[in-house]
């Protein structure tokens, strides 16, 4: 028997943002990093919506930390607002969802992404980060009400940001379609997904904000998916590796999705066969859709300039090593390893590191 649930609202297109203003709010208390609060887009937001009372949350950092987390909880215990409005990319949207979270607060929470990636907008799944170890936390409770894709958002998005968020929703589809939990609804979705942005994401990372709206739903197509279904080792050691390195996770699941695709092929081969040929890249047979998966990703990857091992991202092999034992302890502990297609053993992550490493 599947169960499949999608109760998170989703307004989207252009202006999506001034729906806020349907929900009444009298105190509105809106998170989000400095940027959007220094050009304006955090005050223009919470203005529209009419709130009577607003309170601006403007510390989000990259990864933020379970200290931040506990800061941001405590301002919103003392401000008691009646709407939460999470701004920006995923770490905004994680870090209000742990701060709606732990606060205890039946407040709504409306994330608003700006990047096309993490797929916080629609997961129970919200990332802190403690003692440079990332710390995956799942809980029914963090999943956001309410979800406004406005296509207004993403017009001057980076072409970098723009690459390293796709690739993080292509491992995304990719992980769920193979997970443990996966079923007809996710399969659906994490097809859709991936098909998506493999054709769109070259366009978009070339300046085409027309196509930017239909990759950020599929963001959230791939968000919807992995909820369900689960992901994998990918997303294990890309905590793992971002947590002590400090890369921009999207950017570590580009580097490491073709390598995972290898060790997982002889049990899921059949399943990543069928998103090469959502795909397009062909291949009936799964040897071969496999082989095309991956040369497909590594081509997509190589047109988008994106580094192709974690030296080439700056991460030298020395230090990757000296650190292996904690990065490979850190992943297995990773709850993202639990839906694996594959038991993950330390043998795996080895193999992995030693094929993306780069230069001796």
């Amino acid at each position: 028997m599947e169960r499949f649930s999608c109760e998170t609202k989703v307004i989207s297109g252009p202006g999506a943002t001034e729906s806020l203003k349907e929900l009444k709010a009298g105190r509105l208390l809106l998170v989000s990093d400095p940027f959007f609060y220094e050009n304006g887009t955090a005050k223009r937001i919470a203005e529209g919506s009419g709130a009577e009372k607003i309170c601006y949350f403007t510390e989000v950092l990259p990864d933020p930390t379970v200290e931040l987390a506990a800061r941001g909880t405590a301002v919103l215990r003392d401000f008691g607002p009646d709407l939460v409005v999470a701004l920006g990319g995923g770490s905004a949207l994680d870090l209000a969802k742990a701060m709606v979270y732990f606060s205890g607060t039946q407040a709504p929470l409306a994330a608003i992404p700006t990047t096309s990636g993490s797929g916080s907008e629609m997961t129970d799944f919200a990332i802190l980060t403690h003692g440079g170890v990332k710390h995956p936390l799942v809980d029914r409770r963090l999943r956001p009400q309410l979800a406004l894709l406005d296509s207004d958002l993403l017009a001057s998005m980076p072409p970098r940001l723009a690459a390293d968020s796709g690739f993080d929703v292509l491992s995304h589809a990719l992980e769920a379609a193979v997970a443990t939990g996966a079923g007809e609804f996710s399969d659906m979705l994490a097809r859709e997904a991936f098909a998506t942005v493999y054709a769109l994401l070259p366009a978009s990372v070339g300046g085409r904000t027309d196509v930017r709206l239909r990759i950020h739903t599929a963001a959230a197509m791939a968000g919807l998916a992995f909820n369900q279904a689960g992901l994998g080792l990918c997303h294990g050691l890309s905590h793992s590796l971002g947590g002590a390195f400090h890369l921009p996770h999207g950017r570590i699941n580009a580097i490491l999705l073709p390598a995972v695709i290898t060790c997982n092929a002889y049990r899921a081969g059949e399943k990543y066969a069928r998103m090469a040929q959502a795909a397009n890249l062909g291949g009936s047979a799964a040897a071969v859709g496999v082989r095309n998966l991956k040369n497909g990703l590594v081509r997509l990857r190589r047109q988008l300039g994106m580094p192709g091992t974690l030296a080439e991202a700056g991460i030298e092999p020395h230090r990757v090593w000296s650190r292996a034992a904690e990065i490979t302890e850190a992943a297995l502990a990773d709850p993202c390893c639990a839906t694996n297609p594959v038991p993950v053993e330390p043998f795996m992550i080895r193999r992995i590191l030693e094929e993306v490493t780069g230069r001796a």
